[in-house]
């Protein structure tokens, strides 16, 4: 009854702790330089790095847990039975790191299987009887269910760390956080804005820009048509303001299947400013938004900036449950990428860059074709050696009243572009669906008071993470108010995780396109009969 979890716990804290490892490798960069001073000065690097001390400290459990079966079991028994690390680290490369294996490697899992199955037949230990599959199926359940909960947990941690130090700079007055790049001069701003439709409370969105306190910017919106509906709202911004160099591009050109990059190709042409600053149209700011963006940038090994968000309230349910889930669970997830490998993405609330860095990755003409065209800019970003800042301050985002139906096709739009960018990524989010999982420990679990653990742990850390994140750190206060929606859609996330496996098509802006590793395909409709 002992050796199979024994053994399963080998094989995946060494296989996590060789993954973790190699991420942490691939994050500090070849070694080449083998002079003492420079060892010295890589190894207090790598002990900055998170995923050097969880690959250490997996590494080490599986090491002592090693030498426990080795005292257990005959030798003869234990070294090819952990052989199976090979396989789970063959796995795991595809699955986490992206790596390819061909015909030759799959034959070479495939042998050592059966190696490892021959040496459990022939003289097999009384011990390693299975009782029935039942108990096999529940010991992996309840051993699994644990994964989201230490999700949860570093969910916590990380959102501290980022929020005990957010807060302090966001309680500064504006003109502490003034001193920005060019001299003692702030740089002026571009404001870039590709609309389409109005979003609810579009005017207030569009004059929380025009209120900033800001010596010199400009705002450019982009249409694909001058009869869009969000015209006549710019044009009674401009006459508002006749103080800010306010300007509406018609964009009639479309370039790729992503309209809004199609429209920023042309905004980034027209900008008259260095520094740029893309939101989407459902975005509200504070009034010192321009002053803590550009403050950024005085760094100058940052090539981006980027900002979490929270809701501004909508009695909808449909409405308000998107914001809870947004705020808990996407800007939680944000935050514990942060921690354990810096942030490599940008979100539309704010893409912030400059023209230099974005002629240096090819600028948006390379990206008309993609879907998540916000993590793309980021990550390419990050790929020229910058590094991407989220903004201690969040902005405010307008979640639109829609039906149930309208809100599950968008998740699940969002869920498959993921699965087409960071396979690997979104393969692990099974790890942060804690509902069903505590469902399925509860289940299967030997007594009451064991299914009862495993699901006052997910209510207590789920709660907790929300809490810290949304309320906490965010001070989201549509998620102070509909705390209770939190089970309500992680429940329903983890239908849409599991039905983005099934399809790869997509519909946007009344249009079919297919997802092929990112890039939008136009699915072309089929021609009638006759």
């Amino acid at each position: 009854m002992r050796t199979a979890p024994i053994l399963i716990f080998v094989v995946v804290t060494g296989t996590g702790g060789e993954i973790c490892l190699t991420l942490a490798m691939k994050l500090l960069g070849e070694v080449h330089d083998f002079r003492p001073r420079a060892i010295v000065s890589f190894v207090m690097r790598a002990l900055r790095v998170s995923w050097l001390w969880l690959g250490v400290l997996l590494m080490t459990a599986s090491f002592f847990s090693f030498l426990t079966m080795l005292s257990w079991f005959p030798v003869s028994f234990v070294i090819p039975a952990t052989s199976l690390a090979y396989v789970a680290g063959a796995f795991g490369a595809k699955i986490f790191l992206g790596e390819q294996l061909n015909a030759t490697r799959w034959a070479g899992i495939l042998l050592i299987c059966f190696g490892v199955a021959m040496a459990w037949v022939d003289d097999l230990p009384s011990s390693l009887h299975w009782p029935s599959a039942f108990i096999t199926i529940r010991l992996a359940i309840l051993g699994l269910a644990i994964g989201p909960l230490l999700y949860y947990l570093v969910g916590i941690y990380s959102a501290w760390r980022f929020f005990r130090v957010a807060h302090q700079i966001s309680s500064k007055p504006v003109g502490d956080n003034s001193g920005i790049a060019i001299g003692d001069a702030a740089a002026p701003i571009s404001v870039l804005k590709p609309v389409r439709g109005l979003d609810p409370n579009a005017y207030e969105n569009f004059a929380s820009f025009c209120r900033q306190d800001y010596p010199e910017f400009e705002i450019l919106f982009a249409v694909s048509d001058a009869a869009d509906p969000a015209v006549p709202v710019v044009q009674k911004l401009i006459a508002d303001f006749p103080g800010r160099p306010i300007r509406v591009i018609v964009v009639e050109d479309r370039l790729g299947p992503n309209s809004k990059v199609s429209n920023l190709c042309r905004l980034v042409r027209e900008a008259r400013h260095d520094l740029l600053v893309i939101t989407d149209s459902d975005v509200r700011v504070e009034p010192g938004y321009l002053r803590s963006v550009a403050a950024m940038f005085r760094d100058p090994k940052v090539g981006g900036v980027t900002a979490l968000y929270r809701g501004i309230d909508n009695l909808q349910f449909v409405a308000a449950m998107d914001c809870v889930g947004s705020s808990a669970a996407f800007c939680g997830a944000a935050l514990v990428a942060r921690e354990l490998e810096g942030v490599k993405f940008m979100m539309g609330s704010t893409m912030a860059t400059t023209k230099r860095h974005l002629a240096e990755i090819g600028g948006f003409e390379h990206m008309v074709d993609l879907h998540s065209d916000d993590y793309e800019l980021g990550r390419r970003i990050t790929e020229r050696g910058y590094r991407i800042e989220l903004l201690p301050e969040p902005v405010w985002m307008a979640f639109p009243s829609q039906t149930l139906g309208a809100y599950l096709r968008h998740e699940l739009r969002w869920a498959i572009g993921i699965r087409n960018i960071r396979p690997g990524g979104h393969f692990g989010m099974l790890f942060t669906h804690g509902l069903p999982w505590a469902i399925a420990a509860a289940c299967v679990a030997p007594s009451a008071a064991i299914a009862a653990a495993y699901l006052i742990t997910y209510f207590v850390l789920r709660f907790a993470m929300a809490w810290i994140v949304g309320v906490w750190g965010l001070r989201d206060p549509v998620l102070r108010r509909r705390f209770w929606l939190l089970p309500v859609r992680d429940l329903l996330s983890f239908f849409i995780w599991l039905a983005s496996f099934g399809m790869n098509q997509i519909e946007w802006r009344g249009s079919a396109f297919t997802l092929e590793k990112g890039r939008m395909v136009p699915v072309t409709p089929r021609s009638g009969r006759g």
